[in-house]
């Protein structure tokens, strides 16, 4: 059974930065792309980004360009999202998914979810 489970998260002052991890665990990450989403309270989960199993990133928001970066270590399973000058407007609980496929699917088709990790941007 696959498994991925975010960390990382918590409260950080505007401009501030902070790292995600999505550890993965019951499949061979190399194999997979992994997209990064996000949900605002009282909004619609967005996709942020995706990293296709080579390495090469999408985003899909605009707003994140320049500011935040995803990266992957397959010897470890892990894949880091690196957020920085984070603004109020980020705040939100962060997932990772696991993409069907070895690149981003421009529809998306993510076959399994982790948890998430909530981010705070406040001062």
């Amino acid at each position: 059974q696959a498994q991925l489970v975010e960390s990382g998260g918590g409260l950080v002052q505007p401009g501030g930065s902070l790292r995600l991890s999505c550890t993965t665990s019951g499949f061979t990450l190399a194999y997979y792309a992994i997209a990064w989403f996000r949900q605002a309270p009282g909004k619609e989960r967005e996709r942020v980004l995706c990293i296709t199993s080579s390495g090469s990133s999408t985003y899909y928001e605009e707003s994140v360009k320049g500011r935040f970066t995803t990266s992957r270590d397959n010897t470890k399973n892990v894949i880091y999202l690196q957020m920085n000058s984070l603004k109020p407007e980020d705040t939100a609980v962060y997932y990772c998914a696991k993409e069907h496929y070895y690149y981003c699917s421009t529809s998306g088709s993510y076959d399994y979810w982790g948890q998430g990790t909530q981010v705070t941007v406040s001062s």
